[in-house]
């Protein structure tokens, strides 16, 4: 079942991106707590982010999508930006990524955005190939930049 996280389901999802961040190897970088996720996905202001979990009954939250909206000038209409996507080892090959890309396709259109997006790891080959088995098509001609850190602040203070 693929329902919208709840504020119960904060320390689940905050152990599961840890556990990805494992995965992609950066480890080091996943300094998120659990008081600023649940800030970010239920704070009194504007949420910065949603979530949606798979819940796989007893077992519990199995998996999970964090995503927000970007806007595309191109289009003239906000997009869904999927920021991660994560199934527990063990439940992988049940279906659960699959409803959890479904349930974000189906709110994308609910939504009136132009278009669903995201990024994968290069190497993630597994990854990739289940994203086009869906349709999704790869950006070849766009690399992602990022500034964060001291290079953040470097140009801040420009």
């Amino acid at each position: 079942m693929i329902r919208a996280a709840a504020p119960s389901d904060v320390p689940c999802i905050h152990a599961l991106i840890l556990d990805l961040a494992r995965f992609e190897k950066l480890e080091d970088e996943a300094v998120v707590t659990v008081e600023q996720l649940a800030a970010s996905l239920f704070g009194p202001s504007i949420a910065h982010a949603e979530a949606i979990v798979a819940d796989a009954g007893k077992e519990g939250v199995v998996g999970f999508a964090l995503f927000f909206h970007n806007y595309s000038t191109f289009l003239g209409r906000r997009g869904l930006y999927l920021e991660d996507l994560f199934v527990v080892p063990a439940h992988r090959r049940a279906g659960h990524g699959k409803a959890l890309l479904r349930e974000l396709a189906r709110l994308a259109v609910e939504r009136g955005c132009g278009r669903f997006e995201w990024a994968v790891l290069q190497w993630n080959e597994p990854a990739i190939h289940f994203y086009r088995s869906l349709g999704a098509q790869e950006m070849n001609d766009w690399r992602i930049f990022r500034l964060t850190g001291d290079a953040l602040l470097r140009l801040a203070a420009k």
